[in-house]
């Protein structure tokens, strides 16, 4: 792998392309330390709902910089372009017309982008008034505002230019960068605290050597897929023939991601953050602390069923066996021993419905990781999450890919043998 750096780094359009990279991730880590005019930098305290969202902003939304709200409106924004296009034809349409249809659903998300940041700053702004220089000040409040959201809009665009003329999906690499940069400050600290009565240096070691076999468990699972054979007929175009070749159609046990998780959990932060808004005192904000506060039982218990629903509903929306086994029908495609049509439609769903089984348990287990390890190893701030995991290691193997793939185009060996 090391060598094959090197290559990289020789190349001089690879190396421009990583040092680009670098170059635009520097400004993402720079700006998440400029504080937004009129406000000052916020502690969340521990176990709170907010933490998840600032980890993926490595740390911005604590500080209250101009890049507090990350790239979170804009994942949301996509999310839901994604469920409207599966049931309002006309987008339906434009997804089908190549790089134009694509490009106005893109500017519809960037609109989306904007209209939910300003909403997510407000509610931002409002729930830590406590952090506003002055709470009574409109002005300070619509500055607040506009900056966070201006913001949100610059990562978009940063995101863009990463992805065009650096290496690796951009977004997903903001994410990553906002990951690692909170996971080294948060290490130093644990390793600090051993001995001091805290953590045990057994219970260290121990949480080490599971945090390597976990990480070799999430890529393997994430690499893993099912291969269902393909064979092509053969057709006569003209005076030449065509087709005849065997092939495979791969079905990814983690379909669909993390977006489970995520979904999963912004619909259990909904209650958090209503209660947030009302007295300590009120009824509702008792029922919230003692059934949807992250790490209690029955929290738990409903998250993992959340993730187990979202599993199955997200892979629905983004497969549809009738339409794959339509598609192959029409170029003269067949899975040995399964008729096409109908029949090879209901092999793909059955065959898909095991795969997100597998799946949605991998997702939930990954999920819970944080509340399983604090009991096993004494650690009960464990610096990384399951979400933040499944991210890390996504974004990395798909990095890695990306750089192979430019170096096989350029005939030298890549990171896989």
């Amino acid at each position: 792998m090391w060598e094959s750096l090197r290559t990289a780094f020789r190349i001089p359009d690879i190396r421009k392309k990583m040092w680009w990279t670098v170059f635009l991730l520097a400004v993402f880590r720079l700006g998440s330390y400029i504080v937004v005019p009129g406000m000052n930098p916020y502690n969340f305290g521990e176990n709170n709902i907010f933490n998840l969202l600032d980890m993926f902003s490595g740390g911005a939304l604590s500080n209250m910089s101009v890049f507090a709200l990350g790239v979170q409106p804009y994942i949301t924004s996509s999310i839901i372009m994604n469920l409207l296009t599966m049931v309002i034809p006309g987008w339906q349409e434009l997804s089908k017309e190549g790089p134009e249809g694509r490009r106005v659903l893109a500017r519809y998300t960037k609109y989306g982008t904007v209209i939910l940041g300003l909403l997510q700053a407000f509610a931002i702004t409002m729930g830590f008034r406590g952090a506003m220089v002055d709470p009574t000040s409109v002005t300070s409040l619509i500055t607040i505002v506009l900056t966070m959201t201006a913001g949100t809009v610059f990562l978009t665009w940063l995101g863009e230019h990463i992805s065009e003329r650096g290496i690796g999906n951009g977004v997903s690499m903001l994410i990553f960068a906002g990951i690692v940069a909170r996971f080294v400050p948060d290490a130093i600290r644990t390793v600090q605290t051993v001995g001091e009565g805290g953590i045990s240096p057994i219970g260290l070691i121990f949480f080490l050597i599971l945090t390597v076999l976990i990480v070799a468990f999430v890529v393997v699972v994430t690499q893993g897929e099912r291969k269902i054979p393909v064979q092509y007929a053969k057709r006569v175009v003209g005076r030449k023939m065509y087709g005849g070749q065997a092939t495979h159609m791969p079905l990814r046990v983690n379909q669909v991601g993390v977006i489970p998780v995520i979904f999963a959990s912004s619909v259990l932060a909904f209650p958090m953050t209503i209660a947030g808004f009302l007295s300590p005192e009120s009824g509702f904000y008792r029922f919230v602390q003692k059934f949807f506060y992250p790490g209690q039982p029955i929290y738990l218990v409903i998250y993992a069923a959340f993730i187990f629903l979202f599993s199955y509903f997200y892979t629905a929306v983004t497969f549809n066996p009738v339409e794959v086994a339509d598609n192959l029908k029409k170029y003269g495609g067949f899975i040995p021993g399964i008729r096409p049509g109908r029949p090879t439609a209901e092999y793909l769903d059955r065959i898909l419905t095991r795969i997100t089984t597998a799946g949605a348990l991998f997702l939930t287990f990954v999920a819970l990781l944080p509340y399983l390890l604090g009991p096993l190893t004494g650690i009960r701030q464990i610096g990384f999450g399951g979400t933040s995991l499944l991210i890390a290691v996504g974004v990395a193997i798909d990095t890695m890919k990306q750089i192979e793939a430019q170096l096989v185009m350029r005939q030298y060996e890549g990171f896989l043998k």
